[in-house]
């Protein structure tokens, strides 16, 4: 016998109902809703006698329904007083609490008999107790992807079935799920791939459009329907074999804002329009903590971008001042050093000068060579840089370096240069000067730094933002230094450096819209890597 509903009940809407009920005439079981046949597991052509199902109420119901049954065969009114809680064996062996409640049919010997869930209150209570918990934590979430892990974790430890699908553009993705290890085994077959991967055109799921367009949830009396028009046939058969029964589907949109976002859809057997509200104002709470991920991740791009202001307004008014500096240095220091090697050069060439005289003549040479190579580096740490670009190549630049850098040095311990050039390095566009300028600095600083027998490793890379030189030296290294404090005009690291050596590279290296870096060594020593753009 099938669910239509007999005469005198309301056409249509009795079966529909997610509510279970049955209709009774006389001593006859009449109707019975397709909420019941779920919930007892009853065939669609079978319809049990009125005793039949009598025996599915316990035994302390059995008080109630027996009278009642009887006053219905005998068409007695008023009806026996019902009780306000009955509990009833179910399809899948576990009693089930309702609340009975009976009203009289359309015809005089007819009665309609609901069984409301008398669980549900209690359930959707500690639903959403656990739900406004985990929303507590999810604001507490600094990353996306651990809102939603932390959100579909929380729903399936409450006996649910999830999965988030997530917008990217015109298709809808897989998210972070929580499903029966053998329907994903069966998906990732078909599809010959990991079902995270696949995308699913918007257009191709017209249901999780509508509810992304309404921003309200859709709540899916038959879970395997809505299988169907998501899957293939043959993931969506897998499906409904390995999932119980009596399924039900909730899609409830996530929006960021005012932009969706993707859809959270749960699905059980146990799933109500009572806890599907609870759910439905979950994922509403997940789209407030996925905003609240992005509001921080734009403070703290912001709080970076006022400190990277903060230090190049510090920079600028140290280099002003160290600019007046320059000036008189330059003014005051360069003229007596270019009378001070006018006269070394004068003397070099008197031939009464013992072994003794041209010792000292040589060392004030190069005493003076030096404070006029100190002067030059403060002159260049602070001069407005105006680069003038034309096609360079930076490993060019690195052979020179090294060639000026190590020649001359047969008498001292040369570190080892190990240098790597990749062969699809382009040439970029820069000032070939300041650039030569800036490699030889830092080419300087890794030679220096390198004790006897050390290494120096050299590359030259290409890379997404342009052309990177990296350079490694074995030294004392910087640990335990703030990186970018190693830039910074007469920061020593050693007690016979300058400090301007590295303020020079990144000035010449800013100036062509690049960036550089310095760090530890995990083996010991340095490294220092500057990129430029092509």
């Amino acid at each position: 016998m099938s669910d239509t509903p007999p005469p005198g009940t309301l056409d249509g809407l009795l079966p529909a109902l997610p509510v279970p009920l049955f209709v009774v005439r006389g001593d006859r079981l009449v109707f019975a809703n397709t909420a019941l046949r779920t919930l007892l597991g009853l065939p669609e052509d079978v319809l049990p006698s009125l005793l039949e199902l009598t025996a599915r109420f316990g035994p302390d119901e059995r008080a109630w329904v027996e009278p009642l049954r009887e006053a219905l065969a005998r068409g007695e009114q008023p009806m026996p007083v019902q009780p306000a809680f009955v509990r009833m064996r179910g399809a899948d062996g576990r009693q089930h609490l309702l609340s009975p409640l009976s009203a009289p049919g359309r015809v005089p010997e007819e009665r309609l008999v609901l069984l409301l869930d008398a669980e549900g209150g209690d359930a959707v209570r500690k639903l959403s107790t656990v739900l406004v918990s985990t929303a507590a934590e999810l604001l507490r979430c600094r990353d996306e992807t651990q809102v939603l892990e932390l959100a579909v974790d929380a729903v399936h430890r409450q006996g649910f079935y999830v999965s988030v699908m997530l917008l990217e553009g015109d298709f809808l993705r897989h998210g972070p799920m929580r499903q029966e290890a053998e329907s994903l085994a069966a998906a990732e077959r078909l599809y010959g791939q990991d079902v995270h991967t696949v995308r699913f055109p918007r257009s191709g799921m017209p249901h999780l459009t509508e509810v992304l367009t309404s921003r309200r949830a859709a709540f899916h009396p038959d879970a395997f329907s809505m299988a169907r028009r998501l899957h293939s046939p043959e993931v969506a058969d897998a499906i409904q074999r390995i999932y119980p029964p009596g399924s039900r589907a909730l899609d409830a949109p996530i929006f960021v804002g005012d932009e969706p976002f993707g859809v959270l859809s749960v699905q059980s057997t146990t799933l109500t329009p009572a806890n599907a509200g609870a759910l439905e104002l979950f994922a509403q709470l997940m789209g407030g903590a996925l905003e609240n991920v992005r509001h921080h991740r734009a403070a703290e791009a912001r709080l970076a971008e006022v400190s990277r202001l903060q230090s190049e307004l510090i920079a600028s008014e140290r280099l002003t001042v160290l600019g007046e500096a320059a000036g008189v240095v330059a003014h005051e220091v360069r003229n007596p050093l270019g009378a001070i090697l006018n006269t070394v050069a004068v003397l070099k060439r008197e031939p009464r000068l013992g072994p003794a005289g041209a010792s000292a003549v040589e060392m004030l040479e190069e005493e003076a060579i030096r404070l006029e190579d100190i002067v030059r580096d403060l002159l260049d740490a602070v001069r407005p840089l105006e680069p003038r670009p034309r096609p360079v190549s930076l490993g060019e630049l690195v052979h020179r370096a090294l060639g000026q850098l190590l020649h001359g040095r047969e008498e001292l311990p040369k570190p080892r240069v190990a240098f790597d050039e990749a062969p699809d390095v382009p040439d970029l566009s820069g000032d070939e000067t300041l650039l030569q300028l800036a490699v030889t600095h830092l080419m300087r600083n890794a030679i220096q730094a390198s004790p006897k027998g050390g290494t120096v490793r050299v590359a030259v890379r290409r890379v997404p933002e342009g052309v990177s030189l990296g350079v490694e030296d074995e030294g004392p290294g910087i640990a335990g230094l703030d990186p970018q404090r190693v830039f910074e005009p007469f920061f020593l690291t050693r007690a016979n450096g300058r400090g301007l050596g590295l303020a020079i590279v990144r000035r010449v290296v800013l100036a062509h819209g690049g960036k550089v870096s310095a760090g530890a060594r995990p083996e010991g020593g340095a490294r220092f890597e500057l990129v430029l753009p092509l």
